[in-house]
């Protein structure tokens, strides 16, 4: 099968033609029909974080079942379905709470380190990321990782769902359980950022700031359903967001991750409310905090992996919501491209007026 493969650290995508194996146990092939590009899957490439090259990325897949193992219980043939990367075993006691995105055994989707690889190329096995490898014509995932979705939905929205909508709309309705008349900041409007703005208009949230640098994106905010914009590059955007609520903020989520805007983050935030770390820019950024200060204002910091998704229950109910109209997917495409256009698209995420990429043509 054609696929895009990353064979060294910082090499780039470039195609290949990968061998796929038949599924076995819970593992299911899906026809990839769209995979979008996120910035996680770039960063895993350009740098030594631990994956095993040459690698197949590619975590926002939507397809349609092919073909399924033997103990597959959840899908079947021709289900449409959406991959998410939280891998989970559903055994642990983490998971047995309800905390699936904290699992303790992700591994357990994967295959033995004794059995034949998923993906190999002329017999040497390639890596396939976050267990999906969803830059290649089909891909073959573990059940847990796999959602059924309404067949309404088109492919490349679909796609979208598995990572930059249960992120940010997680982050707003899981992690923070921002509840109606709430006030939230969004820093960073960007793909996942409107995403968060999507979650605080499910959850009923009153006052809803946008800030970002370039106004492009506070347009797209606004159109998204922010009811104030801030451009913190021409104003102080800590005073802007007290003048607008007089008190700080209720939930403060930080997309962009780095010291500065994690520490002005802070300072926006009410007493009694969160600041929430998503975005990872700056891996070396870290936040100081003043420990008496933080007891005195009852402040929390908290990191979120993942919007604490819940996959199975969150993708379904964020497809059902975009079918009713209540949650926005299409503005967010901007780009179709084809598989072959991997180093391209991403080349395109650099435009403000660029949200999200996604390949199609496969």
């Amino acid at each position: 099968m054609n696929a895009t493969v990353v064979r060294a650290v910082n090499a780039g995508f470039v195609s290949a033609d990968l061998e796929i194996a038949a599924p076995v146990g819970r593992e299911v092939l899906v026809d990839v029909k769209a995979s979008g590009l996120c910035h996680t899957d770039l960063t895993m490439s350009k740098f030594d974080l631990g994956v095993p090259f040459p690698a197949v990325f590619g975590h926002e897949v939507a397809g349609v079942v092919a073909e399924v193992g033997p103990d597959v219980v959840e899908l079947a043939v021709g289900d449409h379905v959406v991959g998410c990367l939280v891998q989970y075993c559903g055994a642990c006691v983490k998971c047995l709470s309800g905390k699936v995105f904290q699992c303790l055994h992700p591994e357990s989707t994967l295959r033995a380190p004794d059995e034949p690889a998923r993906l190999t190329e002329n017999g040497t096995p390639v890596t396939q990321a976050f267990g999906l490898g969803g830059f290649a014509q089909q891909a073959l995932i573990h059940e847990n990782q796999l959602v059924k979705v309404p067949d309404e939905v088109p492919f490349p929205q679909a796609a979208l769902l598995g990572c930059g909508v249960v992120t940010g709309a997680g982050a707003v309705l899981n992690t923070a359980n921002v509840q109606a008349g709430d006030s939230i900041v969004v820093i960073g409007a960007g793909g996942v950022g409107l995403n968060a703005i999507n979650g605080a208009l499910v959850a009923g949230a009153a006052t809803i700031i946008a800030v970002d640098i370039a106004e492009d994106k506070l347009t797209k905010a606004r159109s998204f359903g922010a009811t104030h914009v801030v451009n913190s590059a021409a104003v102080d955007p800590v005073e802007a967001v007290r003048q607008i609520t007089g008190n700080g903020a209720d939930a403060v989520f930080d997309f962009v991750g780095t010291r500065a805007v994690a520490t002005q983050g802070l300072e926006m935030v009410a007493p009694g409310g969160g600041l929430y770390l998503i975005g990872v820019i700056d891996p070396t950024a870290h936040l100081d905090v003043h420990q008496v200060g933080l007891i005195g204002s009852q402040k929390r910091v908290q990191g979120v992996y993942m919007g604490s998704t819940t996959a199975k229950r969150d993708i379904a109910m964020y497809a059902r919501l975009y079918l009713e109209g209540r949650f926005e997917l299409d503005a967010l495409l901007s780009k179709e491209i084809a598989l072959d256009e991997v180093n391209e698209g991403y080349e395109a995420l650099h435009d403000p007026n660029v949200t999200r990429v996604v390949i199609t043509s496969l």
